[in-house]
């Protein structure tokens, strides 16, 4: 008898279920699971939930600084309003999402801007400023993007769990609309003849770790989605939002485990039966793997029992950006700089390519700015500000970037370009920082090569070639995360917990978790979020 239906004559109250990291996609999954039916257990290895998705706090003699350690971007909260609807509670009883009027500033080396906002009018004026020509053809983009995610839902809401799922009619009737074969770059000449407003449409490739000229042309629905539905700023940063996630599993029953991280999964011959940390086995009739793929599987998992994903296949895997972080809290405020402003060199492409293969940046790196608080002034002591600046690099590859070399003299070339972007007298300015560079995503968060979007998303490692759902080389274990399908960014990662959650149940024979949902609509519904400017 296969091993889902044999689990099916169990009584359900025996439903033990290991949930392993505390990211978003491990807390969706406790909730959903939780409110299934399941016995929940999430073991976290580090004091706090939220993983890459967490907070930093730095106590000063000037008071406490929060930063977002990674995604700052909230992007089409429909999801997780959804989540805690089929749990029985509202997002907007436990989170307040503050809409931005303006989403960010892209700004080019010499001197252009793009201001961004769901407001078509007034980006058709900011982007008339570059190209009078593109910016008339914003509502078409606008069009076509709405008609290819409507295609895309199938597929990005739909386990693959074979071959024959490619095979699927919804699949094979997207094609035409989500040209697998083009990449972002190359759609948006349909559209835009001056590359700068291309950028402007097209640098959200890098939250997938990708380049705009070797990503899909699908995930052009990026720009759009950010134009049609908003960009919000959660109140207390992302990790507030992580943090009433994990509210909300532990009042359904889930036990959340933090600082106790798991050495082990156990296995009785291909099926897992629970997992070790130092405190002693835990036993589980299914187990959830919310680590970063890569690393939990090389780690956690004996390469005799993985087939597809083996180390050999590990190792040849082709993986995502890394990133190098400064996190600084400063002393003023920076009101004439956006709550998120994204810089690009004059030689956009030569610089995506010396990240992808892993060379030293050149002197004008591309750049990101947070500067939230000039949305949320909490986050920082009276009459300061906390700086986040993240700078695309290479992830950790053999013959590689020395960091423990090339740390300060890159630390230095960003304060540089800081100062030249109109932060000025930033180091004299500075009160708390802390550098991340791609060792210390690998060392201090386990991410596999520091590669901090995942695998990367070209077409053999999407859809059925990516990690499944319900994991194929085991029995009894599923993926949740950036690393199994449908992909990274946190609406798609909130998404995917509710695929593998939904498999699980029914495979254990819970209570079935619903996952319809809307992908259109009134951008920002259902909730009625805060407007930037009426923030007090």
């Amino acid at each position: 008898m296969p091993w889902n239906k044999a689990c099916k004559s169990v009584p359900r109250m025996m439903r033990p279920v290991s949930i392993i990291g505390a990211g978003p996609g491990g807390l969706a999954a406790a909730m959903l699971l939780s409110q299934a039916g399941a016995e929940v257990t999430l073991f976290e290895r580090h004091p706090q939930v939220g993983g890459r998705s967490g907070t930093i706090e730095a106590p000063t003699p000037q008071g406490r600084f929060h930063f977002d350690m990674g995604p700052t971007f909230f992007l089409y909260p429909r999801v997780l309003a959804d989540i805690f609807a089929s749990c029985g509670r509202r997002l907007e009883d436990a989170v307040e999402l503050i809409r931005l009027e303006t989403h960010y500033d892209v700004i080019f080396e010499g001197g252009q801007r793009i201001s961004a906002s769901s407001d078509i009018p007034r980006l058709q004026r900011s982007v008339a400023q570059i190209s009078p020509e593109d910016a008339a053809q914003i509502p078409a983009f606008m069009a076509d993007n709405r008609a290819k995610l409507a295609a895309f839902r199938p597929v990005l809401e739909s386990p693959f769990n074979s071959a024959a799922d490619l095979l699927r009619p919804d699949v094979l009737k997207s094609l035409a609309k989500l040209r697998p074969f083009t990449s972002v770059d190359q759609d948006l000449k349909r559209w835009f003849k001056d590359p700068r407003v291309r950028l402007g449409f097209s640098f959200q490739s890098k939250y997938l770790g990708m380049s705009p000229y070797r990503c899909p042309s699908l995930f052009t629905i990026l720009a759009f989605m950010e134009y049609e539905f908003g960009i919000f700023h959660p109140r207390g940063g992302h990790g507030a939002v992580m943090r009433a996630m994990a509210d909300a599993a532990r009042q359904m029953g889930a036990r959340i485990k933090l600082g106790e991280p798991v050495r082990e999964i156990m296995f009785e011959g291909r099926r897992a039966v629970g997992v070790r940390t130092d405190a002693g086995v835990t036993r589980a009739d299914a187990v959830v793997v919310n680590a970063d793929f890569l690393n939990a599987m090389s780690t956690l998992v004996p390469n005799s029992l993985r087939k597809r994903w083996n180390n050999r296949r590990i190792e040849k895997a082709k993986l995502s950006c890394s990133t190098f972080m400064l996190y600084l809290g400063i002393e003023g405020r920076l009101e004439n700089v956006a709550h998120h402003t994204i810089y690009l060199s004059d030689d956009y492409r030569r610089t995506l390519q010396d990240v992808e293969e892993g060379r030293v940046p050149p002197g004008e790196p591309c750049f990101y700015i947070q500067n939230a608080c000039v949305t949320d002034p909490a986050l920082a002591p009276p009459n300061h500000s906390t700086l986040y600046v993240l700078v695309p690099v290479g992830h950790e590859r053999e013959g590689g970037i020395d960091w423990s070399i090339e740390a300060p003299k890159f630390r230095r070339l960003i304060l540089d370009r800081l100062e030249r972007a109109g932060v000025p007298d930033i180091e004299k300015r500075i009160v708390f920082e802390k550098v991340m560079t791609p060792d210390d995503w690998r060392d201090d968060l386990s991410v596999h090569r520091g590669a901090v979007f995942n695998l990367a998303h070209s077409l053999p490692q999407m859809l059925q070639f990516r990690p499944h759902n319900r994991y194929e080389d085991l029995d009894g274990v599923y993926l949740v995360g950036g690393g199994t399908h449908p992909g990274s960014g946190l609406p798609v990662i909130f998404e995917g917990a509710r695929i593998s959650s939904k498999l699980l149940a029914e495979d254990l024979g819970l209570t079935p978790i619903d996952t319809q949902m809307e992908w259109t609509g009134t951008p920002g519904a259902p909730m009625q979020p805060v407007l930037e400017g009426e923030v007090s």
